[in-house]
């Protein structure tokens, strides 16, 4: 799984979080990449992302997103995007998330492109 365009980097995530592969998640993140969850505390680092993406994960359901705008300039892309998450908790309750996102991408030196942050809920 690779991204080509910067907005293809959400499109890997949808893929990955409906099939359940957390490393395929992780692996869309850069080394030292920041997530900012809806608590606001900024996770820096694929290990702590690797952590909130698993528990992100247990929300068996429907997750969606769709990109708004993409922003490049050389090698960094700013993309927009709304998504949303129907689904089920552990412990059966049900689960209906949304947020407007903020991401920044970056493009390897294959010609990849990966997350450097991550906001999902940034313009809350």
């Amino acid at each position: 799984m690779t991204a080509r365009r910067p907005e293809e980097v959400d499109q890997l995530f949808v893929q990955a979080f409906s099939a359940g592969d957390l490393e395929a998640l992780v692996a869309l993140y850069e080394p030292n990449a920041a997530l900012v969850p809806q608590s606001g505390q900024v996770i820096t680092g694929r290990e702590a992302i690797r952590e909130a993406l698993q528990g992100f994960l247990t929300l068996c359901g429907e997750f969606r997103q769709e990109v708004k705008s993409v922003v490049v300039t050389g090698d960094l892309a700013l993309v927009r995007s709304d998504w949303g998450l129907t689904g089920t908790a552990p412990g059966g309750c049900l689960v209906n998330l949304s947020g407007r996102a903020s991401e920044v991408v970056r493009r390897q030196p294959d010609g990849s492109w990966l997350y450097v942050i991550d906001n999902p809920f940034a313009f809350e």
